[in-house]
This record gives structure tokens, sequence and C-alpha cells, in this order.
């Protein structure tokens, strides 16, 4: 006990003996402070201090020139009770996620299932395949899908020499013009099919095996044995692609020329966030909107942790 408070420098300690404790503590830590530093100083001057900044701006009116003026929950109220494009934002994104999540998730598991069976030359698929999800979410894709969905696109083109049919333009319908996005969004599964890939590779082969020959058919052994083994994964990969759903900017602002158009039918919620900050720069109200995403993503979040007792199966 009397080195162990030396060592600390507690009461029971000679004098001199708190700087040398502070010397070795350092000399065992410091180099990993070091390290870490770099993203310390990105965690707290560019995560924690803005996300900070912007709470307090939620509660105030403020378009960047004048000083920030307190309202109070004038803001969060306005948002609740008077704003009608909250709404239509609201539905676009909800139902863009209800759609995209799962059908990105099952295309994903699908192509992993092909893989899985084996296939020369998988690597380099493998790569073609994750190469949409890198760049699905730049400028230059959603500039392309613009022009595959446009009146005179590539794909009313198809539509017209292979079966006759003249297609609308797709982006300037407002029936149709989520559509695009949702398809956009999923062809994008190579991030999750990786995923799925790696945790179809962990299922013991023994397990099928034994299983044809108690003369299970292919669709009994993927729902009584590949369904309930990968739900860690699939729990995974649906929490992130939610988040990242709830978050999609780029494809609806590039598509929509900014609009949200037509008819707010591409009005995502980062969408307007952005419209009200930087169309209107009111940078108060813009905040309460990102605080309400937040909460709305940590709600879900919560509610897929506390639900995944009931359907996520691990070791047991």
């Amino acid at each position: 006990m009397q080195s162990v408070a030396t060592d600390l420098g507690g009461a029971n300690a000679p004098a001199g003996a708190v700087p040398g404790a502070a010397r070795r503590a350092w000399a065992r830590n410091g180099p990993a402070y070091l390290f870490l530093l770099p993203w310390l100083i990105g965690f707290f001057g560019l995560t924690l201090g803005p996300a900070l900044a912007s709470l307090y701006l939620s509660f105030t009116n403020y378009d960047l020139i004048r000083s920030p003026d307190w309202v109070g929950a004038a803001n969060y109220v306005r948002i609740a009770t008077a704003d009608p494009k909250f709404a239509a934002a609201m539905k676009v994104t909800f139902l863009y996620v209800v759609l995209s999540v799962p059908l990105k998730l099952a295309f994903a598991l699908l192509v992993a299932m092909a893989f899985n069976r084996g296939l020369k030359g998988l690597p380099v698929y493998r790569a073609i395949f994750y190469l949409p999800s890198l760049l699905g979410a730049s400028v230059a894709i959603a500039v392309l899908w613009r022009q595959l969905f446009a009146s005179d696109g590539l794909v009313n083109m198809v539509l017209w020499q292979l079966f006759g049919i003249e297609g609308p333009s797709w982006i300037s319908n407002p029936n149709y013009s989520l559509y695009t996005l949702v398809i956009l969004s999923v062809w994008q599964f190579g991030s999750p099919m990786i995923i799925f890939l790696a945790g179809l590779r962990q299922i013991p082969t023994d397990m099928y095996e034994a299983a044809e020959i108690d003369g299970a058919s292919k669709a009994r052994q993927f729902w009584k044995i590949t369904l309930p083994l990968l739900t860690p994964v699939i729990f995974f990969n649906a929490v992130i692609q939610t988040i990242d759903a709830f978050k999609a900017f780029t494809p609806a602002f590039i598509i929509s020329e900014g609009t949200g158009g037509p008819i707010n039918s591409t009005l995502f919620y980062t969408l307007y966030l952005y419209q009200e900050a930087f169309g209107f720069f009111r940078m108060g109200y813009a905040s309460a909107l990102a605080w309400i995403l937040v909460v709305i993503i940590a709600a879900f979040t919560a509610f897929s942790f506390l639900s995944a007792k009931y359907w996520v199966h691990y070791d047991d």
C-alpha cells in the first residue's frame, strides 16, 4: 500500500515524489495522448464545439449578419405548429427511408449469397460491385442520374426501342421523382453487400450439410439457418443504412436543382434544412431543424438496440 501511495503521489509520499510520478505517468501514456491529439482537436474543435454552438443557436434568431437574438423555444414551436414544409420534408424523408433501406439490404444480401457460392475472380467482382458505394453520393453520379431519367434520357430511349413505351420525364413528375432517388440508393448496395458476404463466410458449412441430409430445401435452409445466424449483420447494416438514408442530401439537391421539386416530392429533410440555412439565412431556425433530426436518428437507434434482443441472435 505504501508503494501504491508513493506512485500516486498520495499523502504518504515523500517530498519530491509527485513530479517523479508525473514523469513516469507521462512516459507511459504521453505517446498515446500525442497520437490521439489530432483526433481530440478534431472532435472538440470540429464536432462537439460546433454541435453545442448550433444547440445554442437553435434558441435564437440568427441570420449570420446580426448577433443572435434569444427567442427561447420559438423556433421549435414554429416547426411544430406553423411550418407546412417541415411536414412535407418529414413525409418525403420517411418514405425514402422506408423504401430504400429494405430494398438495398435485400438486394445486397441477394448478391452476397450469389458470391458466397464460389466465383472465379471474386475479388475483382467484389471491387466492381463495391464501386457504386464509393461514387453514388457524388455530384457527378447525381448529374448522370438526372440525365438517365430525363424525358430524353437513356431510360426512356430503352423503353421506346425495346417495348414501344413512351416514358414520362421521371425526375419532373412528382409521381415518380422520389423513386428515381430510391433506385439510386439501391444501386449503392456495395457496402452492405461486402458486410453480408463476410457474415455468410462465418456460417459453418456443416450446418447446411446436416440440413441437406435431413431433406431440408434451399428455401428452408435460408429461413432456418442463414437468416437467424445472419441477424447480427442484418442489424448492423440496417442501423447504418437507415442513418445514412436520413442524412441523404446530394442526390436530391442535384436532381431537383436545390428546390426539392417538383411539388416538394424530393424535398429531403436535409435539403429543407439547407434551404433555411443558406437560402434564407435563418441559421437559428435551421439549427433547430438539425437538432430535431439528431433526436429522430437517436430515437431510431435507441429503438433498434432495445428491440434487437427479440430478433437478433448471437452465439446463443
